[in-house]
């Protein structure tokens, strides 16, 4: 057996930083400590989310407006600060390091929101009638736990799915086959632990309190740092490739200062190194591709491009540097069609449960399920959607398309945009009934209309559906065609749409109802959802998708696969 048969071929090293051993490293033996922490950590954020807007709604008393901007922004935050994990772990760190420094600080954001919410002092003074009053204090240990988290967040998501993938070999045949699977099975470890939070964590934060409520995803979180920990001798690490900023911009400074140099014909002519490394530190080379020419004006070599015989990298760059720019740059127009989608996604933690508190939550002739629990169903949902897709849907589909992976990624992102489209009807469809209810027998001061909220099923289902194929073919597609050393800021870069979709969530719904409420109307989302008008959202929702969905199907048409050099070579 060869050293090539030894070692795995991807550059890929051990934790005392020798090449990694493919019998002892890697593939499905190490996958169960990362999907592990993943469980965990997500057990930890949607016991925190789930059923954030009741809290603060009724604990730290705010407006329902006021309330589902702040978990909106929160929720955003938490997808915003992945920038900087994946930044320090393609630069500095490494995916390892930094997974493991950032989960600490989730662990110590943990902490604090569970005193926050336990301990005398800290937790607000509520009188009989549910109605809170908390001080400056208060709120603000509350809100320094909630953005450690949020911190935390940012060093683990970009980082986790990354570096499970970086468990398989592109240059093994049968490693890379697994791959896409650990993509399914990775997004169906959210789901358990999100299953977790929205059954039995917002049951106990709902009729046992909020300490318990908040403290039991702390023991989650530190749980998910014990696991990760646990699988340190079988991981494989990808080394860091530098900073990925400084060789964007080193590529955009010199195509500007060659801006009237000819790019020649011959594009086998352009700068690359003679090495069979690429000069990017954990990268393969990348071949030239046609699209975004204007930037092969950084690889063509010109006399002052070297300085006292070495070359200046602000004045020429190889062949894989340009690429890895052009490769960015083709993913931004799918990435931004990913923004409407997770606006529509979060309304699961913010509309569909202030829909569900305004309806018959009695489970039995005494049990109340607390509306943010109907969560559940799309984790349910996804659970049973992703054994289906992998084991049924894709050999189905792979007879007829004669893809490997049954549908290519952007057709896989497609089909769940078309099914979120349905999920707004049926969430608007349901208010429209429910409003209904409320006209023909006056129900407008009635807490709970007597319409049970297992109607909200379909809609959570739905949505699960479409995160089964949206969601998890972004993780595989931005995974794929990220340069390798940017595969950790390329992942964050595909979480953002989550933030900017919160972030978009926000601006419609305080838009909507600033002009919704001109001439002293309740507007569309009032405290008192009877007197409103939330479906009219919803299908604003819905036209937007439909929108969004044509615009995807355009720039999805205009992209072009990224194309490595070597024996992994799609």
């Amino acid at each position: 057996m060869t050293d090539e048969d030894i070692y795995a071929k991807d550059g890929t090293t051990n934790f005392e930083h020798n090449p990694a051993l493919k019998k002892n490293t890697g593939t499905w033996k190490a996958c169960p400590y990362i999907l592990g922490n993943e469980c965990c950590e997500r057990l930890a954020y949607y016991g925190i989310n789930t059923n954030l807007v009741n809290y603060l709604k009724f604990q730290l008393n705010q407006s329902s407006v006021v309330a589902v901007s702040n978990v909106t922004n929160w929720s955003g935050t938490c997808y915003v600060t992945p920038l900087l994990g994946a930044f320090l772990a393609d630069a500095y760190l490494g995916r390892y390091w930094t997974i493991a420094i950032f989960s600490i600080i989730y662990v110590f954001g943990m902490t604090i929101l569970t005193l926050s919410a336990s301990v005398h002092g800290l937790k607000p003074i509520c009188h009989d009638k549910n109605i809170c009053h908390p001080n400056t204090i208060q709120i603000g240990v509350f809100y320094i736990g909630l953005y450690l988290i949020a911190l935390g967040t940012g060093g683990i998501k970009p980082c986790v799915s990354s570096f499970g993938a970086d468990q398989f070999d592109d240059s093994d045949e049968i490693e890379k086959k697994s791959k896409s699977s650990f993509f399914n099975w990775f997004y169906l470890s959210i789901n358990i632990g999100a299953l977790v939070a929205a059954t039995v964590l917002v049951w106990v934060q709902t009729n046992v309190g909020w300490g318990w409520g908040f403290g039991i995803p702390a023991v989650a979180m530190a749980a998910a740092v014990v696991s990760f920990f646990s699988g340190t001798r079988l991981y494989r690490n990808q080394r860091p490739g530098g900073s990925p900023l400084t060789r964007i911009c080193q590529v955009i400074v010199a195509s500007f200062w060659k801006s009237r140099v000819e790019v020649p014909l011959d594009k086998s002519v352009l700068y690359e190194t003679s090495d069979e490394e690429s000069v990017v530190k954990g990268s393969r080379k990348l071949d030239h591709t046609k699209q975004l020419s204007f930037f092969d004006k950084a690889a063509v070599e010109i006399q002052s491009d070297h300085t006292k015989g070495a070359v200046n990298p602000w004045r020429l760059c190889s062949v894989t540097q340009v690429e890895e720019l052009k490769s960015i740059i083709r993913l931004l127009p799918i990435w931004a069609t990913g923004i409407i989608f997770s606006t529509v996604y979060s309304q699961m933690g913010t509309l569909f449960v202030l829909q569900g508190n305004t309806m018959d939550l009695k489970m039995g002739p005494s049990f109340q399920i607390p509306s943010a629990s109907l969560s559940l169903f799309d984790t349910v949902s996804v659970i049973f959607w992703v054994p289906v897709y992998d084991r049924l849907i894709v050999p189905f589909a792979r007879k007829f398309t004669g893809h490997k992976n049954g549908f290519t990624q952007l057709q896989r992102i497609a089909i769940g945009l078309v099914i979120s489209i349905f999920a707004m009807i049926a969430a608007a469809t349901l208010e429209q009934m429910r409003l209904k209810m409320v006209k023909e027998h006056n129900y407008y001061d009635v807490k709970h209309v007597p319409m049970s909220v297992f109607w909200q099923v379909p809609q959570y289902f739905i949505i699960g559906c479409a995160e089964v194929f949206t969601f998890v073919g972004q993780l595989e597609f931005f995974y794929e065609q990220a340069p390798d050393a940017m595969r950790s800021l390329c992942s964050a870069l595909s979480l953002t749409t989550a933030a900017l979709g919160n972030y978009l969530s926000t601006l419609l719904v305080n838009v909507v109802m600033d002009v919704s409420t001109r001439g002293d109307g309740a507007g569309w989302i009032p405290d008192n959802l009877n007197y409103g008008h939330l479906h009219y959202f919803f299908w604003l929702l819905a036209v937007l998708s439909a929108v969004n969905l044509g615009v995807y199907l355009l720039v999805a048409k205009w992209y072009s696969y990224k194309k490595a050099v070597g024996p992994s070579d799609d």
